[in-house]
């Protein structure tokens, strides 16, 4: 059985996210999405919301778990018996920090490795960032993330359907 480990913020989840999720939990007997709680970053959603927001949107996914984690992904990885961490690339831009990444974490962990799944092409304009900006300005979200996604985001934001 091969476990794979797809570390993130997820802050929040988005439809690149799911569908790196999705076609990952096809190509793996088990997919682990560790949800990164990172100290020095604030933000928008705590782990536990957005570990509840995953759970939700993944939950027709059987062998994909929901996970909060903190620290290096690769200890993650083996405190999950992974052998794979997968990660998406978006663009170019994604490549040079991902690879670096990548290179590290091959360093310390030789016996793991990194798989890099490209966004569909619908998605690659996708980030949370982006979406977290056009939810402010109450744009529409519908190609961003599926609607409990984006109900969660309006509330935490207190933003109606206007």
């Amino acid at each position: 059985m091969i476990t794979a480990v797809y570390p993130g913020s997820f802050d929040p989840a988005t439809y690149g996210h799911l569908d790196i999720i999705r076609r990952a939990s096809s190509s793996f007997d088990r997919i682990v999405v560790g949800v990164l709680h990172n100290s020095a970053k604030s933000p928008l959603f705590s782990v536990e919301e957005r570990v509840n927001i995953l759970q939700k949107a993944t939950k027709d996914m059987p062998n994909v778990i929901i996970k909060p984690f903190e620290g290096l992904s690769v200890n993650f990885a083996r405190e999950n018996d992974a052998k794979v961490i997968v990660r998406g690339l978006r663009a170019v831009t994604d490549f040079e920090y991902e690879l670096q990444m990548a290179q590290t974490n091959k360093v310390l962990a030789p016996e793991i490795e990194t798989i890099f799944l490209t966004t569909s092409l619908e998605y690659a304009y996708v980030s949370s960032t982006i979406m977290k900006e056009v939810a402010k300005f109450n744009g529409d979200l519908v190609n961003f993330a599926p609607q409990e996604i984006i109900d969660e985001l309006k509330s935490k934001l207190c933003i109606g359907n206007r």
